[in-house]
This record gives structure tokens, sequence and C-alpha cells, in this order.
């Protein structure tokens, strides 16, 4: 039986993935995960800073990488509105598919900082709940710690840009 396909995304807070992630999943008859959903539905009111979204995001994923390694297993793909946009945040997701042998796609949205910064602003209106990390502040700092995939990681990049 042929393996589902995994997507996930890098791209700067803000950029759109989880708009484009949607999209794809509808699109591809695919399963979607959320990291945000999870997040809210197991560790309600517990993320309000960088450091606390590392801690419960960690303790999240190995539960995780088993639900999305049994569904790709049973023949069916998973887009997963998690970020990919460290490297140690790659190496996570190359371990999801590789050690099933899964085919896997890195949609890459790269858009630039004043995008971004509309964009979450945006947000905040339409979801106000995402009101408290979706600040300025919060985009600078993580900003400091994106880094845009290369061709050298080998992963099957699918690049989208769009210019201000």
């Amino acid at each position: 039986m042929s393996k589902g396909v995994l997507t996930f995304f890098c791209g700067k807070m803000g950029a759109g993935k989880s708009t484009k992630a949607i999209e794809i999943a509808r699109e591809g008859n695919a399963v979607l995960l959320s990291e945000d959903e999870w997040l809210a539905a197991l560790y309600p009111n517990k993320i309000s800073s960088l450091n606390d979204y590392i801690e419960y995001s960690n303790l999240l994923k190995p539960q995780i990488k088993k639900l999305v390694q049994s569904i790709l297993s049973s023949g069916t793909s998973v887009v997963m509105d998690f970020p990919a946009n460290t490297l140690s945040q790659r190496d996570w997701f190359r371990s999801v598919f590789s050690e099933i042998e899964a085919p896997h796609s890195l949609v890459y949205i790269d858009l630039p900082n004043e995008i971004c910064l509309k964009q979450i602003g945006k947000r905040c209106i339409e979801q106000p709940e995402r009101a408290a990390t979706g600040t300025a502040e919060m985009f600078e700092l993580v900003t400091k710690y994106f880094i845009a995939p290369t061709p050298e990681e080998g992963f099957n990049i699918i690049k989208v840009v769009r210019n201000a």
C-alpha cells in the first residue's frame, strides 16, 4: 500500500501558513492537524510567551508524530499546520516522514515582514483570542529564530512568493 503525503510549512509569523494549510488539505482531501488548535485544547491559557510555546509544543510532538505516521501509513495524506521555521523543527518533520518512508512537501511561504505584520494585525481583529501573542513584539522575537529552508537540506520545497 502506498503511503500518504506529509505536507508541512515554513514561513514567518503572519505569512499565511494556516490559510494555505486549510486550502491544501481541502484540495487534497487530506487530514489537517493544527498545532494551535491542539495546544489550545490540551493546554488552555498556558501559553503566554515563546518559552511557554516551546515547552508545550515539545510535550505535544511525540504523540502527534505517532498519530501522523499512523495516518500516513494507512495511505491518507496529512497536512500539518505546525511551523518548520528552524533547523530543529525541520529535523523533527524529517523524522516523521523518513522513519516510515512517506513522501513529503515543504511549502515555504516567503513574504516580506511588512505583509506579515499587516496580516497579523488583521488576524488579531478577526481572531481576538490570538491578540495576546499576535503582536509586533512577538513577531520580532520569533523572526530572530527564523531560518529559510535551503535545497541542501534535501526537502521537496514548494516556494510561494508574494511582494509588498
